[in-house]
């Protein structure tokens, strides 16, 4: 699934912005690009440009309850810190900026197709398509802030995001690194109770 599909909006470094993107929100104001390495003692995270030079680093600490992860520039600059509530029916996740500025993610419940997710603080919303890998962001006047596509079949976790409203890029991508973290969470969880069911 490419650029051209108007069900996946995953595209690649270099390509084209999805095309249904295109028709309903117009040119993103910039595309980035997540690719998670693997095997390594930290969970890390490489936000890349269209040039796929390194724009953005996330770091989580492996071993601790919380989940911290610091998110800073390609040249060290910090950016955020998410944290993760320890005990959440609603997936919380607090990301405090480096000027202190604080705001969590909070998903509803009862969603069978979607989810919502409300970016509490900002009073953003992120709309999600569990099986189209899709999300949109949108702010407290549903303008479109961004929209995120992750990559199908893809063992790295790519991720690609075009941001329609630049001035939030940075907290466009620390929103970004902590919906990776929950869907990964989601992941496991699932996993566990999968592989709980059938252990009798």
């Amino acid at each position: 699934m490419g650029s051209d599909s108007k069900y996946h909006r995953f595209h690649g470094a270099g390509e084209q912005a999805n095309v249904n993107n295109v028709q309903r929100f117009g040119y993103p104001a910039i595309s980035l690009f997540t690719s998670t390495k693997l095997f390594t003692l930290h969970h890390h995270i490489d936000i890349t440009d269209a040039y796929e030079n390194v724009v953005y680093r996330a770091d989580t600490k492996v071993f601790t309850i919380k989940d911290k992860t610091d998110v800073r520039t390609a040249n060290g600059q910090h950016v955020s810190r998410i944290e993760r509530k320890l005990i959440s029916f609603h997936e919380v996740h607090y990301i405090t900026m480096a000027n202190g500025f604080g705001f969590e993610l909070s998903n509803e419940l009862l969603h069978i197709y979607k989810d919502v997710t409300n970016i509490v603080g900002l009073g953003w919303q992120l709309r999600g398509n569990v099986f189209g890998l899709n999300f949109e962001l949108y702010d407290r006047d549903g303008s479109v802030i961004a929209v995120i596509g992750q990559k199908m079949l893809s063992i790295h976790d790519k991720y690609c995001i075009d941001i329609y409203k630049r001035e939030y890029e940075a907290i466009v991508v620390s929103i970004l690194i902590a919906l990776q973290h929950m869907i990964k969470d989601r992941e496991n969880a699932n996993s566990a109770s999968y592989s709980s069911s059938n252990s009798y």
